[in-house]
C-alpha cells in the first residue's frame, strides 16, 4: 500500500484505540513477577463527548463537585460537635487550657506580577469560548478562542465535525450564547474557523511558535468537561513532537506538535496554549493517555498545533473558505520500517519529480531535521507553507545525497 505525503497517510496505530502515540511510553518495572506490565500509551483528542443529547454541559461534574464538597463541610462539623461533646464529658475537673496565640496573617499584594500565570489568565480569560456542539451521534463540548473582533473563533476540526446545520453554539464568558456558523476546516490540521454575529469582541494575538523554547512556561485556558474557563500551567516539554489526533480515521490529522505538561483534559481541544506574554503559540488539540483507562485524562502529556500553522491556514479559511496543505510529490512506502521514509512513486509535475527523486529513494532529513518514519516526514512537510522551499537529504542505492523542493499545495474543502 501507498498513500501521499499531502493527504492523511494510512500509520498504523500500533494498537492504540484512536491516536498513534509519537513515541511509545517506556514501560515500568512490574512490581512482582506475575504483575502485568502496564498497557501502553495512547493518544487521544482533547474533545469532550456528552454522556447523553442534553443541554447540561458540565452540571453533573459541577453537581458531583459540589457534593463533595458539602458531604466534607457535613463530616468536618459532626466532627467538631462530637470532639467539643467528648471534651465535656471525659474527666471530673476541669482543666484550665492556656490561650493560643495566633500569628497575624503576612500581608498579600493584589498588584498582578507581570508574566505570572495570574496576569496571562486575567487578559486572555475574557477571549475564551466554550463551543457546545448538537449532531446526529449526540453532544459534546470543546473550547476556541477569539481571533478576530468581527466574531471569527479559532478551534479543532474534530470539535465542530460532528455538528449538525443548527447544532453549533458559543457560550461567551460573560453568558451570551450565540449561535455560529462553520466557515471552513483543515482536516489535515485539525482546524476550524466558526463564526458568530457580534462584534466588537476582545481578541487573542497569535505568536511565533518557531521562538518557542523547551521549558518556557506556557498556560493553557479552556473548558475540560465543560468547566468554562479553566485555566492550568506548566511548561514546553518537547517541540516539533509528531502526533497523529482526530477523532477517526476520516479526520485524522498529522501535526508537527508543541509538547506540554500543562493540564488538558476532554473539553480541552482548541482552546488557546499562551505564552508568558500573553500570545497564543499552540492551539491545543491531543492528550496521551493510558491504553486501560477507561476515559481520557491528563497525565502531563498535552500536545498543541504550532500557532504559525495554525495562523496560515485560519486567514487562508477567512478569506476563501478553504486552506492548503503543502505537497512534497510524493508517494510513501507503507511496508517500509528501517529507517527514514521511502519513495513508492514519485507524482508527475510535482516539485520532488522536478528535483530529481525517484522510486526507492529513502528521505534521511528534512532542513536538516532527522526523518525517522513516514509519520515524521508527513508532520515535517506539514510545518511549511505551499509554495516553500526544502532541502531534502536522501539516500539511493547507499549514497547520500541532495535535493531542493518547492513544495506544492492541495486545497481543502469545507
Amino acid at each position: 500500500m501507498t498513500d501521499d505525503t499531502a493527504g492523511t497517510p494510512v500509520v498504523p496505530d500500533a494498537g492504540t484505540a484512536s491516536v498513534t502515540p509519537p513515541e511509545p511510553a517506556a514501560a515500568p518495572v512490574p512490581p512482582a513477577p506475575h504483575t502485568a506490565p502496564p498497557s501502553p500509551t495512547v493518544m487521544t483528542s482533547a474533545y469532550q463527548p456528552a454522556p447523553v443529547a442534553t443541554r447540561r454541559h458540565g452540571l453533573g461534574l459541577l453537581g458531583t463537585v459540589l457534593v463533595a464538597a458539602v458531604v466534607a463541610a457535613v463530616v468536618g462539623a459532626f466532627a467538631g460537635i462530637a470532639g467539643y461533646a467528648l471534651g465535656r464529658t471525659i474527666g471530673t475537673e476541669a482543666v484550665a487550657e492556656p490561650a493560643l496565640a495566633l500569628a497575624p496573617a503576612a500581608a498579600v499584594s493584589t498588584q498582578v506580577v507581570e508574566g505570572s500565570v495570574a496576569q496571562i489568565a486575567e487578559q486572555a480569560l475574557p477571549s475564551v469560548v466554550t463551543i457546545v456542539v448538537e449532531g446526529a451521534q449526540g453532544s459534546g463540548s470543546g473550547s476556541g478562542f477569539i481571533i478576530g473582533e468581527d466574531g471569527y473563533i479559532l478551534t479543532n476540526n474534530h470539535v465542530v465535525s460532528g455538528a449538525s446545520a443548527d447544532g453549533l453554539e458559543v457560550v461567551f464568558p460573560d453568558g451570551e450564547r450565540l449561535s455560529a456558523k462553520v466557515v471552513g476546516t483543515s482536516p489535515s490540521y485539525d482546524l476550524a474557523v466558526v463564526k458568530v454575529k457580534r462584534t466588537g469582541l476582545p481578541t487573542l494575538p497569535l505568536g511565533d511558535s518557531d521562538q518557542v523554547r523547551v521549558g518556557d512556561l506556557v498556560v493553557a485556558i479552556g473548558a475540560p468537561l465543560g468547566l468554562e474557563g479553566t485555566v492550568t500551567s506548566g511548561i514546553v516539554s518537547a517541540l516539533d513532537r509528531p502526533v497523529k489526533a482526530g477523532q477517526s480515521s476520516s479526520d485524522a490529522s498529522y501535526i508537527n506538535a508543541v509538547q506540554t505538561d500543562a493540564a488538558i483534559n476532554p473539553g480541552n481541544s482548541g482552546g488557546p496554549l499562551l505564552d508568558a506574554a500573553g500570545n497564543v503559540i499552540g492551539v491545543n488539540s491531543a492528550i496521551a493517555t493510558l491504553a486501560f483507562a477507561t476515559e481520557a485524562g491528563n497525565i502531563g502529556l498535552g500536545f498543541a498545533i504550532p500557532s504559525n500553522s495554525a495562523a496560515r491556514v485560519a486567514e487562508e479559511i477567512i478569506a476563501t473558505g478553504t486552506s492548503r496543505t503543502p505537497l512534497m510529490g510524493v508517494l510513501l512506502d507503507l511496508t517500509y520500517f528501517d529507517g527514514g521514509a521511502r519513495i513508492s512513486d514519485v507524482t508527475p509535475g510535482t516539485g520532488a519529480e522536478e528535483a530529481g527523486l525517484r522510486t526507492g529513494d529513502i528521505v534521511r532529513a528534512i532542513d536538516g531535521r532527522p526523518i525517522a518514519d513516514r509519520k515524521e516526514l508527513v508532520v515535517a512537510i506539514r510545518s511549511y507553507a505551499p509554495g516553500d522551499s526544502v532541502l531534502v537529504e536522501y539516500e539511493r542505492d547507499g549514497e547520500s545525497r541532495t535535493a531542493e523542493i518547492i513544495l506544492g499545495e492541495d486545497s481543502e474543502q469545507e
